[in-house]
């Protein structure tokens, strides 16, 4: 593919350091933004969920409060896997190999897993095949998945659910969807700090950049 672009334009060290001090101040506000943002959320109101959903694991079956692990904390990606797909969800792959070693959420009182409305016998080939070591469930019934909103008029949905268990009680703390996963997935950050940017169709980019549709570059990791 020919690129018709040959980059920002080019100055000299001086007008360099005085353009990056500006975007600098706008970085800095945008930090400081996050974290207020961060803040609210931890001050947001919860509701009480059951504690007895089902799941299918490695031990057989188990529940919403077993995927805690003892621990007050619980993230629950759900992942993508409708019960009559051969293989998951392409975006949701390129989430999940971004989680890293849970050993560090884990030093914060934290649990992760993922689940997914496919059996539990396919999910596990397919975390196999991709070389994963992430806990991932399989959801009992659609009431988990229908509940929490990851699928919707039987449609797959992407999604983050937060849960906060008291004793044997749980809590709904938070929830987010679509572009609101992206900070689970560090590669658009990386993009983000070069030129050409992500490469999709939506961003403001200089004529030239290379653009494609939203999503359509994404392939799971041994696919490309």
């Amino acid at each position: 593919m020919t690129i018709d672009y040959d980059g920002p334009a080019i100055v000299d060290r001086a007008t360099w350091n005085d353009a990056r001090s500006v975007l600098l101040q706008q970085e800095k506000a945008l930090t400081r933004m996050k974290d207020a943002v961060s803040a609210a959320r931890r001050r947001m109101p919860m509701v009480e969920v059951r504690s007895d959903y089902a799941f299918d694991g490695p031990d057989g079956r188990t529940t919403l409060l077993d995927l805690f692990d003892g621990r007050p904390q619980l993230i629950v990606q759900h992942f993508m896997f409708a019960p009559d797909w051969e293989q998951g969800c392409d975006g949701c792959s390129m989430m999940a190999e971004h989680i890293g070693p849970l050993s560090h959420l884990h030093a914060r009182r934290t649990s992760f897993v993922l689940t997914s409305r496919a059996p539990f016998a396919r999910l596990n080939a397919y975390r196999d095949r991709m070389g994963w070591r992430l806990p991932w469930y399989s959801t009992v019934g659609d009431d988990f998945n229908v509940d929490f909103r990851a699928t919707v008029d039987g449609q797959e949905r992407q999604a983050i659910s937060v849960f906060l268990r008291r004793e044997d009680r749980v809590f709904h703390t938070w929830s987010t969807y679509g572009r609101g996963e992206e900070p689970f997935m560090l590669v658009f950050d990386l993009l983000d700090l070069t030129p050409y940017g992500r490469q999709e169709d939506w961003e403001s980019s200089p004529p030239g950049v290379p653009q494609n549709p939203t999503y359509s570059w994404m392939r799971r990791s041994d696919e490309y």
